[in-house]
């Protein structure tokens, strides 16, 4: 025992090296451009990342208890967001195998046989004992111990890589189900406004069939002709066309959030309901910090994290593996004889290798880490581009819309008083019925238009929450949401 002792120093020399060194650079985040305000809103800060913060219940702004059913049931039924978790939980059990290369492997073994020797072996030719001195067994049961010193850092940036990665893939989950979440509320909203359309079509449906019968009554009097009877008629076909065809966008909106969901179509029921047309104000101010808020801006940079991590582990292929290896167990020939002090047996030692010549395959490696670095920085300033891009188009958009929804309110008010005075000057026979007919559409033309401006600026709600990264609520750790999803 006295060669283990004597090679515990250099031992322990090597481990405290490779707690101290790592070659390949250290993550510094890339310098952007941030601007200190945004063009449409309220100023807001720079602060520490929290990429890990979940995104929270927003679509609970809207107080609409079917939109929290149909958000609560896709994350339990929709099978993209089930595959992105599974590749959460793939990148973690990653994560765990580049950390056990930390420690020290251990095995143990256990060997048992029985052989014969030749009677005619040539070191003995002259000798004829009996047949049992020519048989003898092996029993050995040995303890191996091997470990790789990290003295350059490579299992050290192995394991960076994997935890940056884990945390890039738990990122890009929440970045799945954020967008999942704006699919399910963006086309729950258009079901919504299809349903308040058919209700306005219907009441016009009712208003044109009163103004018809009007028409038919005076041409029975000879005060109207059969022109201006088909007149009537074919508007009010033409409006009952456009039920049909509300009717058919209806179905198709079911069927997308059945897909959203994860529901069969046939199973899959979503009652009329009422249009809550006042979106809900959303606080621009509250998030403060968009590079923290965006899970999409989070992922890019812990794999730029990894990527970074990756070029120490290309540097590291410069300089010599060392790896120490021992075994402790029992050796005998008589399993009764296996485990007396004697039948001991031992080893320890060590190996180190360093390439001399391999064709500049090392170099060109770290070559392509640096590049994969460099293209995945590129990728980040992208997503940093594109998150205030889109912010500033969500809240451009809304306070466009909200003036237009003043002007086109006062367009409807305007065109429903204008039918009323048609048909009181069509019964007084003071004008012809093609302009009760002109006033009729003008107001349901009117009335589907602010409705459509109602409806986009639920959108456009919408679409500035996922710009902002979701929910600010009810925050806790992606690891959390990921491992229970529902």
């Amino acid at each position: 025992m006295s060669g283990l002792h004597a090679r515990s120093p250099l031992a322990a020399s090597l481990v405290l090296l490779a707690a101290c060194t790592s070659v390949g650079p250290d993550y510094k985040r890339p310098e952007a451009a941030v601007p200190a305000a945004f063009e449409n809103s309220g100023p807001w800060q720079v602060a520490a990342p929290g990429d890990l913060i979940a995104r929270g219940e927003w679509w609970a702004l809207f107080n609409d208890p079917v939109l929290d059913e149909l958000q609560r049931s896709s994350k339990q039924r929709n099978p993209t967001l089930a595959a992105y978790a599974a590749r959460v939980d793939q990148a973690r059990a990653a994560a765990g195998i580049a950390d056990s290369f930390r420690y020290p492997e251990v095995g143990i073994g256990a060997q048992v046989g029985r052989y014969r020797a030749s009677e005619d072996r040539p070191d003995q030719p002259s000798k004829k004992p009996s047949n049992t001195e020519y048989t003898t067994g092996v029993y050995r049961v040995p303890v191996v111990v091997s470990y790789e010193v990290d003295v350059w850092g490579r299992v050290r940036r192995l394991n960076e890589a994997a935890v940056a990665r884990a945390d890039a893939s738990a990122a890009e989950y929440q970045t799945v189900a954020l967008t999942l979440e704006s699919e399910i509320a963006s086309t729950y909203f258009r079901l919504r406004q299809t349903d308040e359309e058919r209700r306005i079509l219907a009441q016009n449906i009712e208003l044109q069939r009163r103004a018809r019968d009007l028409v038919a009554r005076r041409k029975a009097g000879g005060l109207a002709s059969e022109l201006d009877l088909a007149r009537a008629d074919t508007e009010l076909a033409l409006t009952e066309a456009s039920v049909e065809e509300a009717k058919r966008r209806r179905e198709d909106l079911r069927l997308a959030l059945a897909f959203l969901v994860g529901r069969m179509p046939e199973s899959f029921v979503v009652e009329e309901g009422a249009f809550r047309a006042d979106p809900p104000a959303i606080p621009v101010d509250l998030p403060a910090t968009l590079m923290e808020r965006r899970p999409d801006i989070a992922e890019a940079e812990k794999r730029l994290v990894a990527t970074n991590a990756e070029i120490g582990v290309a540097k590291a292929a410069y300089f010599p593996a060392i790896r120490l290896t021992g075994a402790i167990g029992f050796e005998s020939s008589e399993l009764s004889e296996l485990l007396d002090s004697s039948s001991m047996i031992w080893s320890l030692g060590a190996s180190l290798f360093q390439p001399v010549f391999n064709g500049g395959r090392t170099g060109f490696q770290v070559d392509r880490a640096k590049a994969t670095y460099d293209e995945n920085v590129a990728i980040y300033q992208g997503r940093l581009l594109r998150a205030f891009r889109e912010v500033e188009s969500a809240l451009s958009a809304l306070r466009t819309l909200d003036a237009q929804a003043n002007l086109q309110a006062s367009a409807r008010q305007d065109a429903a008083r204008a039918v009323k005075l048609a048909e009181t000057r069509y019964r007084a026979g003071l004008v012809m019925v093609i302009e009760v007919i002109d006033a009729q559409r003008t107001a349901l033309r009117a009335e589907r238009e602010a409705l459509g401006v109602k409806g986009a600026q639920l959108a456009s709600t919408v679409s500035l929450v996922k710009a902002l990264g979701g929910g600010w609520e009810g925050r806790r750790t992606v690891q959390a949401a990921v491992a229970d999803p529902r």
